[in-house]
């Protein structure tokens, strides 16, 4: 099987089908794949061949899915690239990849002629909005190419998505997705986090990010109908839900976090909502708990990462926040391994821990990606024996519940003792003034690297560094504490909207060879 058979069995099974709305457009699945299928078609009309890589240049748009499309049929890779990146980043990962093709919204015009005149393998350019100028008009393309089936097609084994890494350790990556690693995730992912035909899924996370993508084929693979959002603002989120009777979602905790803080979210009749998929970051348990008091027992956890895709699943049923200690104490898990997803959890000698022991994550299975484009002793490095080195430290509780303690980068080494930044974070977030935390290690003359925290509070509310680090004391081992406290107007964020602590940390180990002590 191969992702874009997905596609066409909605086509063939679902014809009328509602499959795609966005910003007014409506699509159904016979229409949907028709454009696909056009797409494909006028690329393999201009000389496109397979496994040629076609870049995409916009924000979350129904030509966006589109392409993705004409890849998952006809065998090309798509490479969606994060818009929100400087130029020269932009420039950075086409010159590693080198695209045939670059699809591209009008808005970033000015970086598609710059990437026209510096990547000659660059051939194809089509613009999907406003004045083409030298670019090829897109809908003109559709227009003029056969609606029917490619004669081309994918291989399973063949690579279907190029999906490039934050970077934040150095050079982007470009983590390269067969047909055969996606449908596996999307059919675990369905089977096991309980999409339904009848669901209208709302999608509001950006596609250049496998998460995003993923969840609208968890959603595509059972036909059902999928909300598409260029970006996410609470009322309008909430708007959403109610006037279409939004079923489900996927959402990272930090939108989470702004839906809950909506001052009267009581006048939204969000009725239809019955799961959301939470992912991309850990939710605080203070924030899960406000969450489930606010919408219900509606969360589920999917984690995973771009070159595993899927790793475990918390399930809402599994969501108790007054059960018994072990329940709610499981707030804070990762949740279970999926179905066909194996992990395991070492020490540094590759030997397995055990329960309640930390060590690295490894994932193996049929999930794990092709390799890292253009980089074979990377790949080699990080993938051993058929197991990915996740790169997050954690541990197994007795009935196989995931903890993922940290980076293996965020781990602060303090008088010999090993500190996780993340159950730092936690105790934090429970003082009711504390709206973000993050922890980092900043170097100490005594201890070689001391406990640091930068706290956003709430509006309205305050609390002075002391008080804070008193609360923690009630909460963690005194070493564990952080040894000084940065209040904030607000913390840094990559452009996936994780909170980055390289730029948190660089200040304080600047001049400095080593960035560890």
């Amino acid at each position: 099987m191969i992702v874009g058979d997905i596609i066409e069995r909605n086509a063939r099974y679902f014809p009328d089908k509602l499959a795609l709305v966005f910003e007014g457009r409506r699509f159904t699945h016979r229409q949907f794949a028709e454009r696909a299928c056009r797409l494909a078609n006028a690329l393999i009309g201009l000389g496109l061949q397979a496994q040629e890589r076609i870049a995409i240049l916009t924000q979350n748009c129904h030509q966006e899915l589109e392409a993705f499309g004409a890849a998952e049929l006809a065998g090309f890779i798509a490479v969606p690239v994060n818009y929100r990146l400087a130029y020269r980043e932009i420039a950075t990962v086409l010159e590693d990849c080198q695209p045939s093709v670059l699809i591209f919204e009008q808005q970033y015009r000015e970086h598609a002629e710059k990437l026209v005149a510096a990547l000659p393998a660059l051939r194809i350019v089509i613009a999907v909005d406003g004045p083409p100028g030298d670019a090829l008009v897109y809908e003109e393309l559709l227009a003029n190419a056969a609606p029917h089936r490619p004669t081309r097609r994918a291989a399973p084994e063949d690579i279907v998505y190029l999906i490039y890494t934050s970077g934040t350790t150095g050079r982007p990556k470009g983590v390269m997705l067969s047909h055969r690693a996606l449908v596996a995730s999307v059919q675990n992912i369905a089977s096991e986090g309980d999409s339904r035909p009848t669901d209208r899924m709302l999608i509001v996370m950006p596609l250049y990010h496998i998460g995003g993508k993923i969840e609208h084929l968890t959603w595509a693979i059972r036909g059902a109908t999928v909300f598409l959002y260029r970006a996410f603002h609470p009322d309008a989120v909430l708007r959403a839900i109610e006037t279409e009777r939004i079923t489900t979602a996927h959402l990272a905790p930090v939108m989470v976090q702004r839906l809950v803080d909506v001052a009267d979210v009581e006048r939204y009749d969000l009725a239809s909502l019955r799961l959301v998929h939470y992912a991309s970051a850990p939710m605080s348990v203070a924030l899960l708990r406000r969450a489930i008091a606010r919408f219900g027992n509606i969360f589920g956890q999917v984690y995973g990462m771009t070159e595993a895709m899927i790793c475990t699943l918390l399930l809402p049923h599994q969501h108790l926040p007054d059960g018994s200690e072990a329940e709610a104490r499981r707030l804070a898990s990762a949740g279970q391994p999926f179905l066909n997803a194996a992990l395991r959890v070492v020490h540094d000698d590759g030997t397995d821990c055990d329960v309640e022991e930390i060590g690295e994550i490894l994932v193996g299975g049929s999930t794990v990606m092709s390799g890292y484009w253009n980089n074979t002793a990377l790949t080699t490095e990080v993938v051993k024996q058929g197991w990915f080195d996740s790169g997050d430290r954690g541990f197994f509780d007795s009935e196989g519940f995931l903890f993922v303690a940290d980076r293996k980068k965020d781990m602060i080494v303090t008088g010999g003792e090993n500190v996780y930044s993340r159950e730092v974070e936690e105790a934090l977030l429970t003082h009711p003034a504390v709206a973000e935390a993050a922890v980092i290690a900043v170097p100490d003359r005594e201890w070689g690297e001391a406990v640091k925290a930068c706290v956003v509070l709430k509006p309205g509310l305050s609390a002075d560094p002391a008080a804070l680090i008193e609360h923690c004391r009630t909460r963690l081992a005194g070493y564990k504490k952080p040894r000084s406290i940065d209040l904030m107007a607000d913390l840094p964020r990559m452009h996936n909207g994780k909170i980055d602590k390289k730029a948190l940390r660089a200040p304080y180990w600047a001049g400095r060879t080593r960035q560890v002590s």
